[in-house]
């Protein structure tokens, strides 16, 4: 009997997934959790196994494709097993002309906003939530859940209960042109009558380029305002929806390279955007003194590695000191809410992490909680997995507060953009020895060969003020020059 393998729903608020490539072909044999293809997603690059052993019989969704959730994407069975659903083998090429016109299902309820309640159709308001958790760098990484790809038309299970199949129906009913939740769901938020926008998609389908571009026109200005909808209950405010950035047209000469953005780097690019245009960023730089740590570090690392397995960076003694200052200040452990400040209780420290391919954020969970040698541990099994696409979705998102560290490669410092919806970020320069003036004991002015750094904290001044920051990075900086770290 052969079975489906579906889009999985790689995080709580992810609707859709762009499949980057085919790790096996048709015909190949394949075991029960063997990588059959890769995927990429607002918040992960993953590979993903197969759910049963057999023999690929079919591919219904070629590479580059974005499908949402739920979409089958593969069948695999016994060799000269007819597919599922009867239809003709097709190759990855061929998959979008084959793929029938039905809406996906939705893959469950999820909450914009503290307080903010989902409609029935929850899938749209989730894909609307503007993310974060994806890669905060000095001056570029992060990635977000605008989604810009243009909509595919995926293939769906039929209606599980009557309800759904009649909310299906109503939904038909609504929009006289098809189109997605998704697009149905920002047509309504921006009071858009569906019918006058015109559909790029397959069979005249509104995808959401369609709708973001009708928008962006400012054509719906001209329309009369829609009939005023039933009254519904109030949800919190949330971040608009941003239209997809426009960039200049660039001529190109002989000898030049055009080469497509990944997914990773046009979420990247997305979310940078989104990230300057929500926050007030201001940024402020500590130099450091971290010849205590230095020495405690060169002090403990070879015992460390052989107790624990791990190396010892200096980042460990970066985190708890960071995590000690939240807890002063739980203010850069905020998110912010129309006008609301959501104080978060767990501190959930985000690590940017470079890639080849891009840069990610995985997140040390309740770091507050971890010695020295747990965030180590944990900071380097995190880095190795990101880098070999083996991290889970859980362990991207949640992020609270994000540290960079683009000294590794030589930066003395810089002013990195905050990870939405996240109220800070602190970027970490070099660590390097320098000349430095110092007092002794006896009140004598020396000058001394000191391991210095310099930190940089930018900060959302919607929410902290300049002397909060201040004090923050003033705390970061009393705890780490003092040394006095448990290893």
């Amino acid at each position: 009997m052969s079975t489906e393998v579906v889009m999985p729903q790689m995080g709580e608020s992810i609707t859709e997934g762009t499949l980057t490539r085919w790790l096996k072909k048709i015909g190949d044999s394949v075991e029960r959790d063997e990588m059959i293809f890769e995927i990429s997603t607002d918040k992960v690059d993953a590979e993903i196994p197969s759910p049963s052993a057999g023999t690929l019989l079919e591919i219904k969704v070629k590479e580059g494709e974005t499908v949402e959730v739920g979409t089958i994407v593969a069948v695999v069975g016994a060799a000269g097993e007819a597919a599922s659903n009867g239809s003709a083998t097709v190759s990855a090429g061929e998959a979008e002309s084959k793929m029938p016109e039905t809406e996906a299902t939705a893959s469950g309820d999820t909450e914009l906003t503290a307080g903010a309640p989902v409609d029935g159709t929850t899938p749209e308001t989730a894909a609307a939530q503007v993310a974060s958790d994806i890669s905060a760098s000095t001056g570029a990484d992060q990635a977000a859940e605008i989604v810009t790809a243009q909509e595919t038309t995926p293939v769906a299970a039929p209606p599980t209960s009557q309800t759904s199949a009649a909310r299906e129906a109503s939904d038909e009913e609504e929009s006289p042109r098809r189109s997605s939740p998704l697009v149905r769901n920002i047509a309504r938020e921006n009071n858009i009558d569906i019918s006058r926008v015109e559909g790029t998609g397959a069979s005249g389908r509104v995808t959401k380029t369609d709708i973001m571009s009708f928008i962006e026109s400012g054509a719906n200005a001209k329309a009369s305002p829609a009939p005023s909808a039933p009254s519904a209950p109030a949800a919190a405010p949330r971040t608009q929806v941003q239209p997809p950035v426009q960039t200049p047209s660039v001529q190109t000469g002989e000898g030049d390279r055009v080469e497509t953005m990944s997914v990773m780097r046009r979420k990247i690019a997305e979310h940078m955007i989104m990230s300057q245009t929500v926050s007030a960023h201001v940024s402020t730089v500590y130099e450091i003194d971290m010849t205590q740590v230095a020495r405690s570090r060169d002090r403990h690392k070879a015992a460390f590695l052989e107790r624990t397995g791990t190396k010892l960076t200096y980042m460990p003694f970066i985190f708890q000191a960071v995590t000690n200052a939240i807890r002063e200040f739980p203010v850069f452990n905020s998110q912010v809410s129309g006008d609301q400040i959501i104080y978060k209780r767990d501190i959930n420290l985000g690590m940017a992490v470079a890639l080849d391919w891009g840069l990610i954020v995985p997140v040390i969970k309740r770091a507050d909680e971890l010695s020295i040698s747990g965030l180590a541990r944990t900071a380097n099994d995190l880095a190795d997995r990101a880098r070999n696409k083996q991290l889970k979705p859980d362990e991207v998102a949640g992020g609270t507060f994000t540290i960079t560290n683009p000294g590794v490669f030589g930066g003395l410092f810089g002013t990195p953009l905050i990870n939405q919806p996240q109220v800070a970020i602190l970027a970490v320069g070099t660590i390097e020895k320098r000349p430095r003036v110092i007092i002794t004991d006896d009140g004598d002015e020396v000058l001394a060969i000191r391991t210095m750094a310099h930190f940089a904290l930018s900060y959302d001044h919607r929410v902290i003020d300049g002397s909060d920051a201040e004090k923050f990075l003033g705390r970061v900086k009393q705890t780490l020059e003092a040394g006095q770290f448990a290893v």
